[in-house]
Protein backbone atom coordinates (compact mmCIF):
# COMPACT_ATOMS: atom_id res chain seq x y z
CA UNK A 1 0.00 0.00 0.00
CA UNK A 2 1.65 3.18 -1.43
CA UNK A 3 2.15 5.78 2.13
CA UNK A 4 0.23 8.83 1.70
CA UNK A 5 2.24 12.76 1.10
CA UNK A 6 1.86 15.29 3.66
CA UNK A 7 0.58 18.39 1.91
CA UNK A 8 3.20 21.21 1.82
CA UNK A 9 1.13 23.49 3.47
CA UNK A 10 1.21 21.85 6.91
CA UNK A 11 5.45 21.15 6.17
CA UNK A 12 5.02 25.30 6.66
CA UNK A 13 2.63 25.88 9.46
CA UNK A 14 4.69 23.19 11.40
CA UNK A 15 8.24 25.57 11.36
CA UNK A 16 6.50 28.61 11.74
CA UNK A 17 8.02 28.56 15.31
CA UNK A 18 10.98 29.04 14.11
CA UNK A 19 10.28 32.66 13.12
CA UNK A 20 8.98 33.66 16.58
CA UNK A 21 11.95 31.82 18.09
CA UNK A 22 14.47 33.80 15.92
CA UNK A 23 12.41 37.39 16.64
CA UNK A 24 12.80 36.45 20.54
CA UNK A 25 16.61 35.51 19.92
CA UNK A 26 17.17 39.18 18.07
CA UNK A 27 15.25 41.18 20.77
CA UNK A 28 17.14 39.38 23.48
CA UNK A 29 20.62 39.98 22.20
CA UNK A 30 19.51 43.76 21.26
CA UNK A 31 18.70 43.30 24.92
CA UNK A 32 21.78 42.62 26.41
CA UNK A 33 23.70 44.88 23.69
CA UNK A 34 21.93 47.87 24.97
CA UNK A 35 22.52 46.85 28.98
CA UNK A 36 26.52 46.17 28.54
CA UNK A 37 26.36 49.73 26.63
CA UNK A 38 24.66 51.54 29.84
CA UNK A 39 27.00 49.35 31.98
CA UNK A 40 29.81 50.90 30.46
CA UNK A 41 31.63 53.55 32.44
CA UNK A 42 33.23 56.51 30.09
CA UNK A 43 36.64 57.07 32.32
CA UNK A 44 37.27 60.57 30.74
CA UNK A 45 33.75 61.88 31.12
CA UNK A 46 33.66 60.34 34.71
CA UNK A 47 36.78 62.29 35.56
CA UNK A 48 35.55 65.65 34.34
CA UNK A 49 32.34 65.09 36.04
CA UNK A 50 34.00 64.42 38.71
CA UNK A 51 36.47 67.12 39.42
CA UNK A 52 33.39 69.54 38.64
CA UNK A 53 31.34 68.20 41.70
CA UNK A 54 34.82 68.71 43.36
CA UNK A 55 35.11 71.54 42.56
CA UNK A 56 31.39 72.94 43.28
CA UNK A 57 31.54 71.58 46.65
CA UNK A 58 35.16 72.98 48.22
CA UNK A 59 34.05 76.32 46.65
CA UNK A 60 34.69 79.26 49.11
CA UNK A 61 31.42 80.23 50.96
CA UNK A 62 29.92 83.14 48.45
CA UNK A 63 26.64 83.74 50.03
CA UNK A 64 25.92 86.08 52.92
CA UNK A 65 26.59 85.58 56.23
CA UNK A 66 22.53 84.65 58.03
CA UNK A 67 21.60 87.58 60.94
CA UNK A 68 21.55 85.25 64.45
CA UNK A 69 18.39 85.97 65.90
CA UNK A 70 18.98 88.81 68.54
CA UNK A 71 21.65 90.48 66.25
CA UNK A 72 20.70 94.17 64.68
CA UNK A 73 20.32 93.95 61.29
CA UNK A 74 22.40 95.63 58.40
CA UNK A 75 21.29 99.23 58.36
CA UNK A 76 19.46 99.62 61.82
CA UNK A 77 21.81 102.27 63.13
CA UNK A 78 23.49 100.25 65.51
CA UNK A 79 27.20 100.37 64.38
CA UNK A 80 28.70 96.39 64.05
CA UNK A 81 32.24 95.71 64.91
CA UNK A 82 34.07 94.44 61.90
CA UNK A 83 37.16 92.22 61.98
CA UNK A 84 39.93 94.05 63.58
CA UNK A 85 43.46 93.33 62.21
CA UNK A 86 46.04 93.27 64.92
CA UNK A 87 48.43 95.96 63.69
CA UNK A 88 52.47 94.02 62.69
CA UNK A 89 54.34 93.21 65.41
CA UNK A 90 58.15 95.55 65.30
CA UNK A 91 61.08 95.33 66.94
CA UNK A 92 61.57 97.85 69.22
CA UNK A 93 64.25 100.30 68.16
CA UNK A 94 67.96 98.83 69.42
CA UNK A 95 70.00 101.58 71.66
CA UNK A 96 72.77 102.88 69.79
CA UNK A 97 75.26 102.97 72.80
CA UNK A 98 74.53 99.16 73.13
CA UNK A 99 74.69 98.28 69.49
CA UNK A 100 78.11 100.55 69.54
CA UNK A 101 79.02 98.37 72.77
CA UNK A 102 78.04 94.79 71.37
CA UNK A 103 80.12 95.57 68.17
CA UNK A 104 83.39 97.00 70.27
CA UNK A 105 82.93 93.71 72.36
CA UNK A 106 83.30 91.69 68.86
CA UNK A 107 86.13 93.75 67.46
CA UNK A 108 87.92 92.74 70.91
CA UNK A 109 86.95 89.19 70.90
CA UNK A 110 88.49 89.03 67.30
CA UNK A 111 91.61 90.86 68.45
CA UNK A 112 91.93 88.16 71.26
CA UNK A 113 91.41 85.36 68.80
CA UNK A 114 93.71 86.54 66.18
CA UNK A 115 96.76 86.93 69.19
CA UNK A 116 96.22 83.32 70.07
CA UNK A 117 96.86 82.56 66.15
CA UNK A 118 100.09 84.72 65.70
CA UNK A 119 100.74 84.21 69.37
CA UNK A 120 104.19 82.39 68.56
CA UNK A 121 105.11 85.62 65.83
CA UNK A 122 104.06 88.23 68.00
CA UNK A 123 106.59 87.20 70.98
CA UNK A 124 109.01 87.13 68.55
CA UNK A 125 108.11 90.71 67.11
CA UNK A 126 107.62 89.59 63.78
CA UNK A 127 104.33 90.33 63.72
CA UNK A 128 102.86 93.41 65.42
CA UNK A 129 99.22 93.41 66.58
CA UNK A 130 97.24 97.25 68.09
CA UNK A 131 93.91 97.83 69.33
CA UNK A 132 91.31 99.97 70.05
CA UNK A 133 87.30 100.81 70.27
CA UNK A 134 86.90 100.99 66.84
CA UNK A 135 89.32 99.05 64.64
CA UNK A 136 92.48 96.68 65.27
CA UNK A 137 95.88 96.32 62.30
CA UNK A 138 97.37 93.55 62.11
CA UNK A 139 100.61 94.02 60.78
CA UNK A 140 102.40 91.87 58.74
CA UNK A 141 106.14 91.74 57.23
CA UNK A 142 105.91 91.86 53.55
CA UNK A 143 108.90 88.51 53.48
CA UNK A 144 105.57 86.52 55.44
CA UNK A 145 103.66 86.90 52.52
CA UNK A 146 105.60 88.12 49.09
CA UNK A 147 109.14 87.84 47.81
CA UNK A 148 111.35 90.17 47.34
CA UNK A 149 110.56 93.10 44.84
CA UNK A 150 107.46 90.46 44.05
CA UNK A 151 103.45 90.18 44.52
CA UNK A 152 103.19 86.60 43.89
CA UNK A 153 102.22 85.28 47.46
CA UNK A 154 104.61 82.20 48.15
CA UNK A 155 103.49 78.86 49.47
CA UNK A 156 103.83 79.95 53.12
CA UNK A 157 101.01 83.15 52.46
CA UNK A 158 98.22 80.64 52.09
CA UNK A 159 98.58 79.68 55.91
CA UNK A 160 98.54 82.52 56.86
CA UNK A 161 95.93 84.19 55.41
CA UNK A 162 93.92 81.07 56.27
CA UNK A 163 94.37 81.60 60.07
CA UNK A 164 93.35 85.06 59.59
CA UNK A 165 89.83 84.24 57.79
CA UNK A 166 89.38 81.64 60.38
CA UNK A 167 88.89 85.20 62.51
CA UNK A 168 86.40 87.03 60.41
CA UNK A 169 84.74 84.81 58.84
CA UNK A 170 80.63 84.94 59.74
CA UNK A 171 81.02 88.60 60.82
CA UNK A 172 79.97 91.63 59.10
CA UNK A 173 83.25 93.83 59.60
CA UNK A 174 84.89 96.29 57.32
CA UNK A 175 88.52 94.72 56.22
CA UNK A 176 90.46 97.46 54.35
CA UNK A 177 94.17 95.72 53.56
CA UNK A 178 97.19 98.18 53.21
CA UNK A 179 100.37 97.88 51.44
CA UNK A 180 103.58 99.70 51.66
CA UNK A 181 107.19 99.53 50.73
CA UNK A 182 110.36 101.02 51.51
CA UNK A 183 112.18 103.96 49.24
CA UNK A 184 114.22 101.28 47.25
CA UNK A 185 113.00 102.06 43.79
CA UNK A 186 111.79 99.88 41.77
CA UNK A 187 111.29 99.89 37.56
CA UNK A 188 110.17 96.80 36.20
CA UNK A 189 107.67 96.03 33.62
CA UNK A 190 104.72 95.07 36.19
CA UNK A 191 105.84 97.47 38.88
CA UNK A 192 106.25 100.79 37.24
CA UNK A 193 106.99 102.33 40.83
CA UNK A 194 106.32 101.33 44.51
CA UNK A 195 102.87 102.43 44.37
CA UNK A 196 102.03 99.79 42.03
CA UNK A 197 103.74 97.01 44.34
CA UNK A 198 101.86 98.16 47.36
CA UNK A 199 98.74 98.05 45.43
CA UNK A 200 99.48 94.40 44.01
CA UNK A 201 100.07 92.87 47.49
CA UNK A 202 97.21 94.42 48.86
CA UNK A 203 95.21 93.56 46.21
CA UNK A 204 96.69 89.59 46.33
CA UNK A 205 95.96 89.53 50.16
CA UNK A 206 91.89 91.05 49.57
CA UNK A 207 91.97 88.21 46.92
CA UNK A 208 93.03 85.32 48.92
CA UNK A 209 90.64 86.42 51.77
CA UNK A 210 88.05 86.27 49.03
CA UNK A 211 89.34 82.87 48.46
CA UNK A 212 89.08 81.45 51.66
CA UNK A 213 85.41 82.43 52.35
CA UNK A 214 85.32 86.34 53.21
CA UNK A 215 82.57 88.56 51.33
CA UNK A 216 84.05 91.12 48.57
CA UNK A 217 81.89 93.52 49.90
CA UNK A 218 83.83 93.56 53.02
CA UNK A 219 87.29 94.04 51.64
CA UNK A 220 88.87 96.86 50.17
CA UNK A 221 92.95 97.37 48.83
CA UNK A 222 95.09 100.51 49.11
CA UNK A 223 98.55 100.94 48.09
CA UNK A 224 100.49 103.51 49.90
CA UNK A 225 104.17 102.92 48.45
CA UNK A 226 106.80 104.24 50.34
CA UNK A 227 104.81 107.35 51.35
CA UNK A 228 103.72 106.33 54.81
CA UNK A 229 107.19 104.68 56.97
CA UNK A 230 107.05 103.77 60.19
CA UNK A 231 110.92 103.96 60.71
CA UNK A 232 113.98 105.67 58.58
CA UNK A 233 114.47 104.54 55.14
CA UNK A 234 118.16 105.40 55.77
CA UNK A 235 118.76 101.54 57.32
CA UNK A 236 118.17 98.50 56.78
CA UNK A 237 116.42 97.65 59.77
CA UNK A 238 114.47 100.28 59.16
CA UNK A 239 113.21 99.52 55.50
CA UNK A 240 112.71 96.04 56.22
CA UNK A 241 109.87 97.71 59.20
CA UNK A 242 108.66 99.38 56.07
CA UNK A 243 108.10 96.74 54.11
CA UNK A 244 104.82 95.08 55.26
CA UNK A 245 100.99 94.54 54.63
CA UNK A 246 98.36 96.05 57.28
CA UNK A 247 94.69 94.46 57.90
CA UNK A 248 92.41 97.16 59.17
CA UNK A 249 89.43 95.26 60.84
CA UNK A 250 86.62 97.94 61.51
CA UNK A 251 84.12 98.00 64.40
CA UNK A 252 81.53 99.24 61.37
CA UNK A 253 80.02 97.65 58.78
CA UNK A 254 81.01 100.33 56.52
CA UNK A 255 84.65 99.38 54.64
CA UNK A 256 84.86 102.63 53.44
CA UNK A 257 84.62 104.08 56.91
CA UNK A 258 87.47 102.55 58.22
CA UNK A 259 90.10 105.09 59.62
CA UNK A 260 93.17 105.23 61.79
Amino acid sequence: MRRRRQPQDDLHNKERWLISYADFITLLFAFFVVMYSVSSVNEGKYKVLSETLTGVFNAPQRSIQPIEIGDQPPGSGVAVQEDVIPPAVTEAPRNPEQEIQERTEALRTMADQLAMEFDDLINRGVVTLETNERWLALNLPDSLLFGSGDAEPHYDAFGVIEKIARVLRNRDNAVKVEGFTDNQPIRTTRFPSNWELSAARAAAVVRMLGMDGIEPERLAAVGYGQHQPLARNDTEEGRRRNRRVVLLVSREASVRGIMR
